[in-house]
């Protein structure tokens, strides 16, 4: 399982054997026999790349278990310093990662001195088995329920403009008013629905416009050049909203918030380096973040 897990990560036979000063053909005696002994194939081999079939991905997320599961012990039974230590690999939206996770994450490494991390900035959700992710930093109320999550914190947003668009254009009185508004959306389809809320009161509309972008600092710069009328996060449009270059709308209707969330493989035994980041993280953020004051 060592020697499968170590394949995966280093995507070649070659360079798991070099890691685990091995020869190649052991490497692939090691792989053959755990297929031996599952009665499945687990890796698809060509001249190019290696892939995981669908029962090496069932494969190496236990396996990786079961490996912590003995390194656990050994450090029990071997009294070794239980310290975090070692890489971990996490993944965010590169608009929360620079406005704060970044120096969240600076913090940790200053408390825990033998830790590492790599920060990989996607607006994508990523195969976290594939990409050799630890946690992924997830903003939404849809989490995929094969995977395991901690809530770290709450993602509330605001409807906004900027002084100039709303002299020209008009404010919208209500939230029905947005649909006779040029929208900057999310391009993750062609029409978006935006939802609101007022005192138990909810509503939902239909809004759309002539500019879109999956990146959340390129809608704010389309905000802040008259382009429109968005719904932003608070973590980037605070600032903004302070210094009136951009104007909050409908004060008393706030749109859906979304769920913080960490996600990761792996719920038992945990290394000590992702169970302490994914604490950090939630005492750092929690329930009211530093942007929402």
């Amino acid at each position: 399982m060592r020697v499968f897990s170590e394949v995966v990560t280093r995507g070649s036979f070659t360079s798991a054997a070099n890691t685990l000063g091995m020869s190649r053909a052991m490497v692939t005696r090691h792989i053959a026999e755990l297929e031996r002994w599952l009665g499945a194939r687990l890796l698809q081999r060509s001249t190019r790349r290696l892939s995981l079939t669908e029962a090496g991905e069932a494969c190496v997320v236990r396996s990786r278990q079961l490996l912590e599961l003995v390194n656990d012990v050994e450090q029990v039974v071997g009294q070794r310093d239980t310290e975090p230590h070692g890489q971990i690999r996490v993944v965010c939206n590169g608009a929360f990662a620079q406005a704060h996770l970044s120096a969240v994450l600076v913090d940790y490494l200053a408390r825990y001195p033998r830790t590492k991390i790599d920060l990989v900035l996607s607006d994508q959700t990523l195969n976290l088995v594939e990409e050799r992710i630890d946690i992924a930093i997830r903003m939404t109320n849809e989490l995929d329920s094969s995977m395991i999550s901690r809530k770290l914190s709450t993602c509330r947003s605001v409807a906004c403009a900027t002084p100039e668009f709303l002299a020209e254009h008009g404010t919208p009185a209500v939230p029905e008013d947005l649909a006779k508004y040029n929208c900057v959306t999310y391009s993750r389809s062609e029409k978006s629905q935006w939802g609101f809320s007022r005192e138990g009161e909810e509503r939902a509309v239909q809004v759309s416009g002539n500019f879109s972008a999956n990146d959340v600092m390129s809608l704010l710069s389309a905000v802040r050049a008259g382009g429109g009328i968005a719904i932003l996060p608070n973590y980037v449009v605070e600032p903004l909203l302070r210094s009136g270059e951009v104007i909050a709308l409908l004060p008393e209707w706030q749109p859906d918030p979304l769920g913080i969330y960490g996600v990761y493989i792996a719920r038992r035994h945990q290394p000590a380096s992702v169970r302490t980041l994914l604490d950090f993280m939630a005492e750092r953020l929690g329930p009211a973040p530093v942007w929402s004051k």
